[in-house]
Formats: structure tokens, C-alpha cells, sequence
């Protein structure tokens, strides 16, 4: 059997809005595009029947993937997490104790992480060490470029 994937909800409604998105508004575009490129005549040396083609193999194996992930999707429960601590799906507020700066963090599954929005995967080297730790808790973790210090100042879901 499959490995389950843990999802907030969040996430899960992003893939499902993805997936929908896919398999409906795009797979029309693609269809009109390839009705479009196939009244050029020769398809042999149709450059725009090929691109049409390309564009349609990726949005399905996109909506494949999309798919599988939903089928093996665990929503996450917040009431049964402790509140207390960091764990998936809860929200971080750090402080670097080198350079004094602080930043949030939302601690997220690999499959949901995206670091430019500040969700960080439970899987990564930082999200696995800062796991289980409290407020007030004083945390080192040894990244490839070094040892990051981070204080955790708050703890929020």
C-alpha cells in the first residue's frame, strides 16, 4: 500500500483546486489548441499540433500526480496536536540568535512546503530538528552551510 501524505487542509484544498482546474479549464484550452494546430493540414511538420501534444502529455501526467496524492491525502486533525509544541501544521515565530532577526515559519509536509511563502517541510533538516520543541526553547541545527541558532518565541495553529 500506498504511504499516506499528511495535509492541512489548506494544502489539501490547494491540490484539489489544482487538480480540478486541470482536469476541466485547461484540458478544454488544450483541446481547442490541438482542433486549432490539426486544421493547419500536415500534422508530420505541424509545429503548433506538436506543442499541443507536448502541452497535453504534461497536463496529464500533472493530473496524475495530483491525483494520487489526493487518493493517499490524511487530513490533518488540529485538535488532536498539542498546542504547546511544534508540530505539523503549526506556526513558529523564531528568532536567529546570531544575527537577532525574527521570522515565522508554518511547519508543513514535503508536499505542501514552499519556502518562499515560509512553509517549511517537517521532512527538512530544520523542520526535523525543530519538532517537539517549546516556547522558550533554544534549538542548533547543522545545515550545509553551517550551524543555524534559533529561539522559539511563540507556538501558534
Amino acid at each position: 500500500m500506498s504511504e499516506r501524505i499528511r495535509l492541512t487542509r489548506i494544502g489539501y484544498d490547494k491540490l484539489k483546486a489544482e487538480y480540478e482546474e486541470l482536469t476541466t479549464k485547461k484540458r478544454r484550452e488544450i483541446a481547442r489548441a490541438l482542433e486549432h494546430a490539426r486544421a493547419f493540414g500536415d500534422l508530420k511538420e505541424n509545429a503548433e499540433y506538436d506543442a499541443a501534444k507536448n502541452a497535453q502529455a504534461l497536463n496529464e501526467k500533472r493530473i496524475s500526480e495530483l491525483s494520487d496524492r489526493l487518493s493517499r491525502a490524511e487530513l490533518l486533525d488540529d485538535s488532536d496536536l498539542a498546542k504547546d509544541k511544534i508540530l505539523i501544521g503549526a506556526s513558529a515565530l523564531l528568532r536567529d540568535l546570531e544575527s537577532d532577526d525574527e521570522f515565522e515559519y508554518t511547519f508543513v509536509s514535503a508536499e505542501e512546503a514552499d519556502y518562499a511563502a515560509n512553509k517549511i517541510s517537517v521532512s527538512s533538516p530544520i523542520g526535523q530538528t525543530l519538532l517537539g520543541h517549546k516556547v522558550g526553547d533554544e534549538v542548533s541545527i547543522r545545515v550545509p552551510a553551517g550551524i543555524l541558532k534559533y529561539k522559539v518565541l511563540k507556538i501558534s495553529r
